[in-house]
């Protein structure tokens, strides 16, 4: 594990979208507090290789240090885009692309944060989700997801987020939840975590989603414990779109979520404001949106 001493503050963001303009310029305007922040930025930077690459390396020239979580829009393979990889080669190439602007992968040893706080390990992670965030009455993907459709609930993932080479998504998060246990697992037993992913590692944050039935395509039931077991002091996550602080079994859970235009229009914080992780937030108690103010997503993810 690599140490980077200093002060500072470790903060974070996540679902950027930058293909929308409003939103590239928000990334156009993001900048540290100080010289010693890190910025963790857990998914949803664009769907084309140039938008990541830009956004990333924007923020890598301002920022101490920046670590990635790919979220799914990234893993698509989106017919706007030039680069056609699929799957894992597709995640590869991202992880390469990282590595030249000096971002840290869930592929690379996890960082020491030594600022206040701290010190603390901060693991980006990339694990996918495996259909067990079941919609009420479903006992099976196949039950769960003909019930999504028959509402109107489907995410792109089903068209978009191939697989390639294991032959399911399913199959796919399992492997990537076994090899990231490992690593964590080696951690040592006195040191805290900050988990930093883009689906969150338990369900409840899904519990206030419009659609609860898109809550399938949000994580995995094989991660339930992890905030307890992983000695974590905050897990920082995105995907949902609805920016807020819960705690569950005495754990922080921080959504950092920018959203849609159409979404951070109707919120009373000003868009793109970067997420304080560490040192922790004075208000971090829960910021859960109104009703029909940015609660959860649609159908298309």
């Amino acid at each position: 594990m690599e140490s980077t001493a200093g002060a500072g503050q470790l903060l974070a963001i996540s679902d950027l979208h930058i293909s929308y303009p409003d939103n590239r310029a928000l990334v156009e305007e993001m900048r540290p507090h100080s010289d010693e922040d890190w910025l963790i930025v857990v998914g949803d930077v664009a769907e084309t290789v140039a938008d990541i690459r830009w956004a990333l390396g924007t923020l890598a020239g301002r920022f101490r240090k920046v670590l990635w979580a790919p979220g799914n829009h990234e893993l698509w393979t989106h017919p706007s885009d030039p680069v056609t990889l699929r799957g894992a080669a597709r995640y590869d190439h991202l992880v390469e692309v990282c590595r030249e602007l000096g971002v840290v992968t869930p592929e690379d040893p996890y960082p020491v944060w030594h600022g206040a706080g701290g010190p603390v390990a901060v693991a980006p992670l990339f694990l996918l989700y495996d259909y067990s965030y079941l919609p009420a009455g479903s006992t099976t993907k196949a039950e769960g997801l003909a019930y999504a459709e028959s509402t109107g609930i489907i995410c792109n993932d089903e068209f978009l987020l191939h697989p390639d080479p294991y032959p399911s998504r399913e199959a796919w998060c399992r492997a990537r939840v076994a090899e990231t246990e490992r690593r964590l697992a080696e951690l040592p037993a006195d040191l805290p975590t900050v988990l930093a992913g883009h689906w969150p590692l338990h369900r409840h944050p899904t519990e206030v989603l419009w659609h609860p039935e898109f809550a399938m395509w949000c994580g995995t039931t094989l991660t339930a414990d992890w905030h307890r077991r992983f000695r974590v002091a905050t897990m920082v996550y995105g995907h949902l779109h609805i920016p807020r602080t819960t705690w569950h079994d005495g754990v922080r859970f921080l959504e950092v979520s920018v959203g849609y235009p159409r979404e951070w229009r109707k919120r009373p914080d000003p868009p793109g404001r970067l997420r304080r992780v560490l040192p922790m937030e004075v208000d971090a108690g829960d910021r859960g949106a109104a009703p029909g103010v940015g609660r959860g997503r649609g159908g298309t993810g």
